[in-house]
């Protein structure tokens, strides 16, 4: 059995001055590592459940407010015609899927639409694009201009437009974006079998090169593409070894879209996704772990679970989906009201950017 990650020796008795916070002032110190083995991750991802689930708790509970959650909303700037083979997606050109390629929104739409989700709570708006990669001309311009006008909302701007050189990522820092989402969607050795159009590397340096901003990363995977889990562990691997830790953890519950070679992949069991989440909040315990696609699949209990394991982020919309209307979100009235029940409260922007070497005390 490895060691805990969590040290005994301190943070014992400390007291909480914020008890809305709800970190309990008997947690000990966390370790930020970036030295973890596969072998003490697959051990963490196999602990019993609740063994497992209570850990990730107390872990949570040093590093966040574990009654905070952040709430973002996603805006399909651009819509389909990708020309990319992701065998999950609804927005590939090469799968017929229903949705109808759309062209770039004008900034006046977006600012709007991140405007009223600023007014339900939204505290992250992300603009993702369907392209393979960003080039340099009037669009990428037009981009730019939503982040600065969006950011200049009191808002957090994330995007995902694919594959980024070291000079666009400048240009988006200058334009004040906070974060950059570009997942790696599972493992490298599984990764040739949901795309071909890109590697794995492609995808690494595309992070490499945000990383040469101060803008943050979100980085995170899909559960059920039909990986085995020791594909998760290794994602969880790559990600929990990045330095520093990606900033933001998605972790994506597969939409299956008719006319995608995943249609009919089989439902990920929720214990699976409770165990990732737990695992995720354990090995990069400063992260935001996001339950992002998917979430209009579990319960409210379910639900509960998974912020009590650590994750502190949600995805919410006023249109009931996500970048697509075949991947369907939980509403901003049904989200409120379920943070509500719960004694959870939405987390302001720009909050806890920096990642530190230990959690040893409350954060707020």
């Amino acid at each position: 059995m490895i060691e805990p990650s969590v040290d005994a020796r301190h943070g014992r008795g400390d007291p909480c001055p914020n008890p809305e916070d709800r970190l309990s002032p008997t947690t000990p110190s966390v370790e930020v590592r970036q030295d973890w083995r596969q072998e003490e991750i697959r051990e963490v991802h196999g602990l019993p459940l609740l063994d497992l689930v209570f850990r990730a708790a107390a872990v949570h509970r040093r590093c966040h407010a574990s009654n905070e959650v952040q709430v973002c909303k996603l805006i399909s700037i651009k819509t389909g015609a990708c020309p990319e083979d992701c065998a999950y997606c609804s927005q590939s050109a090469r799968y017929d899927t229903g949705i109808e390629p759309q062209r770039l929104m004008d900034k006046e739409t977006v600012v709007d639409i991140a405007r009223r989700a600023k007014e339900n709570g939204v505290s992250r708006v992300c603009l993702g694009a369907a392209w393979r990669e960003v080039r340099d001309g009037a669009q990428f311009d037009r981009v730019l201009d939503m982040v600065k006008d969006v950011t200049g909302l009191g808002i957090e701007v994330c995007c995902t437009l694919g594959l980024l050189t070291e000079s666009q990522a400048q240009r988006l820092e200058r334009a004040g974006l906070y974060a950059y989402n570009h997942n790696l969607d599972t493992s490298a050795e599984y990764y040739p079998t949901i795309i071909t159009t890109r590697n794995y590397l492609d995808r690494l340096n595309t992070l490499q090169n945000v990383r040469k901003t101060n803008i943050t990363v979100c980085c995170g995977g899909i559960l059920g593409l039909g990986e085995s889990v020791e594909d998760r562990i290794s994602l969880l691997h790559t990600l929990a070894t990045m330095r520093p830790h990606p900033e933001s953890v998605p972790v994506n519950i597969l939409s299956k879209v008719p006319g995608t070679p995943l249609a009919g992949q089989p439902d990920v069991p929720f214990d699976e996704t409770l165990r990732v989440i737990a695992t995720a909040r354990i090995v990069m315990p400063k992260s935001v772990v996001r339950l992002s696609a998917g979430r209009a699949r579990l319960s409210l209990a379910e639900q509960a679970l998974c912020f009590l394991a650590g994750a502190n982020s949600i995805f919410s919309s006023d249109t009931k989906s996500m970048l697509t209307r075949v991947v369907p979100s939980p509403d901003y009235d049904a989200d409120r009201a379920m943070l509500d029940l719960l004694g959870l409260r939405m987390r302001p922007p720009f909050k806890d950017r920096a990642q530190t070497v230990a959690c040893d005390g409350p954060r707020r």
